[in-house]
């Protein structure tokens, strides 16, 4: 059986990539397939102290690299597995560890759940260290529309695609559009449509351009209430209430904060569409949630995001930073609860098709027992 080391992000905090983590780490046909060892990766222990806080984390990081020196030293994994962040402070945190890992002579599979090599690649440092992160390593990416971004360092050979799951909490006979309680505001257009954004709060999830395409139709006279779910992160929730208010859509919007479990399933529930303005994104783990509940998706063609939303027949793709383009979709959905529910419906096939959490664990013992047994050119340096 395979040793594998997995280094890897898990909740706390919950963020998309520590949440894919969490599932890994509890996967029990992975755990079954290979001998596994897992080490934390995050430094934070919250989502507001992401980017702050370096005394503490400090700390939690050179506690990490012990961790790591000794599991290779006692372990000895025949992989390592590691969830690299892609640029910034934290590919340079990440890039030491991976520099630990190589002298070990250990295989190295990368599996992104961010993007931006592509961005710092003509930097000097930043393309040096790519190039001895990458050289003899496997990637794991979550869709063909994010190669472009490691294209540079990693040819297609080293590739494995494998689109996240997440498990079921809709049920399968379960259609929200037409069974919940609310679902009388899918039934006529005289009815307010409920909207739901849930996420962070961050600018570049786009929170301001929602806003303004929120104003547009509101003061078109559509019937709406938009519920506004998640913790604080470059926005506050005053700021957020703030422009909400002087935006004249005090009564509409609600910022609601955190919410988990049964909570977070009762607003996806209660709501008609799901709206995600982002334009700094991956493979969202929301919209495939939004996706099990039957809700219809407003997003943008951002990073993996068209793999989810198919243009005209699960939602609607609009221009990022584009309110207008967004509040003419939005209105479209909001008039016609019949197209909702079509949608809606569609959205919830390609779930049980694509993005269940059976499907993400297949394919991730696949991809694992392929590099694992792969040979490689790698020179171990320390082991046995």
């Amino acid at each position: 059986m395979n040793r594998i080391l997995f280094i890897l992000h898990y909740p706390p905090p919950v963020h998309g990539s520590s949440i894919v983590g969490g599932f890994i780490k509890e996967s029990r046909l992975i755990n079954e397939s290979f001998d596994c060892h897992y080490i934390n990766l995050g430094t934070s222990a919250t989502v507001e102290e992401i980017g702050r806080n370096p005394a503490n984390k400090s700390f939690r990081y050179l506690r990490l690299i012990w961790q790591v020196k000794k599991t290779l030293l006692f372990f000895k994994p025949d992989l390592c597995y590691l969830t690299l962040s892609s640029a910034g402070i934290g590919f340079y945190k990440d890039a030491l560890i991976v520099l630990i890992v190589r002298l070990f002579g250990i295989k190295r599979v990368y599996h992104f759940h961010n993007k931006g090599v592509r961005i710092n690649q003509e930097k000097v440092i930043d393309n040096l260290l790519y190039r001895l992160v990458f050289e003899n390593a496997e990637v794991i990416l979550l869709s063909k529309y994010l190669y472009p971004d490691v294209q540079k360092y990693v040819p297609e050979s080293r590739v494995h695609y494998c689109p996240n799951g997440i498990p079921d909490e809709a049920g399968v006979s379960r259609n929200p559009q037409v069974e919940n309680h609310n679902g009388k505001h899918s039934l006529s257009p005289l009815c307010a449509a409920h909207l739901l954004f849930l996420s962070h709060l961050i600018e570049s999830k786009g929170v301001f351009v929602l806003v303004k395409a929120l104003k547009i139709i509101k003061e078109k006279g559509c019937t709406f209430h938009c519920i506004m779910i998640g913790g604080a992160g470059d926005v506050t929730e005053d700021q957020m209430r703030e422009t909400i208010e002087e935006s004249g859509l005090k009564g509409h919007v609600d910022v609601v904060g955190k919410k988990y479990g049964e909570e977070k399933r009762t607003a996806f529930e209660k709501a008609d569409i799901f709206v995600h303005p982002t334009f700094n994104d991956c493979l969202p783990l929301v919209l495939i949630e939004a996706m099990q509940h039957s809700l219809p998706i407003v997003s943008t063609p951002e990073g993996a995001i068209p793999d989810i939303v198919e243009d005209g027949i699960t939602g609607f793709l609009v221009p990022q930073k584009d309110a207008i383009a967004m509040a003419d979709k939005l209105e479209v959905l909001i008039k016609d609860p019949d197209l909702r529910k079509k949608m809606g419906s569609a959205g919830r096939a390609k779930y049980e098709a694509q993005f269940t959490l059976e499907r993400f664990e297949r394919r991730m013992v696949e991809i694992l027992t392929q590099v694992a047994e792969k040979k490689t050119s790698c020179v171990r340096l320390v082991r046995d």
